[in-house]
């Protein structure tokens, strides 16, 4: 049966549970409670609750100061505006304030579809991933989401998390999802191919590596949920040994998973490597499907990149 809970309401319960017994768990919305699947907690927890209305810069400059006041703030809003609107409060009032402030961004990627460029977020991981002090996460199902989350309630470092809008496919299970905190987790090992992947792109490149199976090509499959730190350690020593890297992400060239991993690659053990990611042009509109089974994003697509670089 396909799931129903997109990953932002697995955060809702998340901090819901939290807030329960920890009251300076704060969440601050711009005006997206409802998209953002919060509204749960605003009802429950109306004092630790702020709704700013449509003023993303207000958002952060607060969630902000209430971080300084020892309040763990999470600060929702679509990953399009937080990303782009606020950079700066994100860049002085977080990052190099060193505030315990982690934003959300709420439907990321090409998440909106039809509304377009103006409401899709394919540069959210090169920004956030180019201020010192932010790290970037990008989980890849409701019950990866959860454990991130728990993992970041126990720091007081800033963060950026993206997350698309609707439900995507479990990777894991409720009694099977392992986590270490920046670590990459390993999907299924191989000796012909690494596939590096993140958020929605996951499960397709899981996908794609059982079907190469099948067929007798080995894909190890790396879930890079932590974008930064990237997990330079797991990626090298799993691409000792392959014949090529792919890296398949829900952004645009410049700047994300992809870079990461090629200057990584660069740096420590050059391999051929390919990246499967949005153009470097306003997206087609289109559902999030649409848009990836054009451009080659699906596990079809991938298992394709596959075969035409290790041939």
């Amino acid at each position: 049966m396909a799931n129903k809970i997109p990953n932002r309401q697995a955060i809702c319960e998340t901090l819901m549970e939290a807030a329960k017994t920890d009251k300076d768990v704060f969440v601050l919305c711009s005006d997206s409670r409802g998209s953002a699947s919060l509204t749960p907690f605003a009802n429950a927890f109306p004092e630790q609750f702020v709704e700013v209305g449509i003023a993303e810069q207000n958002l952060v400059s607060i969630a902000a100061g209430l971080a300084s006041c020892g309040k763990k703030a999470y600060a929702a809003s679509p990953a399009c505006f937080v990303s782009t609107r606020s950079y700066e409060q994100a860049k002085i009032d977080v990052a190099y304030s060193n505030t315990n402030v982690k934003l959300i961004g709420i439907s990321g990627g090409i998440s909106y579809g039809a509304l377009g460029m103006s409401h899709h977020s394919a540069q959210d991981f090169a920004a956030m991933a180019a201020i010192p002090n932010m790290r970037v996460y990008c989980p890849s199902d409701r019950f990866q989401t959860q454990k991130l989350i728990e993992a970041l309630l126990k720091d007081q470092k800033p963060a950026y998390i993206r997350v698309g809008r609707n439900p995507v496919e479990d990777v894991y299970s409720e009694e099977n999802t392992p986590f270490v905190m920046d670590q990459a987790t390993v999907l299924s090992e191989g000796k012909d191919v690494l596939i590096v992947a993140c958020g929605e792109m996951v499960y397709p490149a899981k996908e794609a590596a059982e079907s190469l199976k099948a067929q007798g090509i080995g894909a190890c499959v790396l879930d890079m949920y932590c974008i930064k730190p990237l997990d330079t350690k797991t990626l090298l020593e799993k691409a000792k040994n392959v014949k090529g890297i792919v890296v398949i992400e829900e952004h645009a060239p410049s700047g994300g998973l992809g870079a990461a991993v090629a200057q990584c690659l660069a740096e420590n053990d050059p391999k051929k490597c390919r990246l499967m990611s949005l153009p470097d042009a306003p997206v087609i509109t289109g559902t999030s499907k649409e848009v990836f089974n054009y451009y080659g994003l699906s596990a079809e697509g991938i298992e394709k990149a596959v075969k035409e670089l290790i041939s």
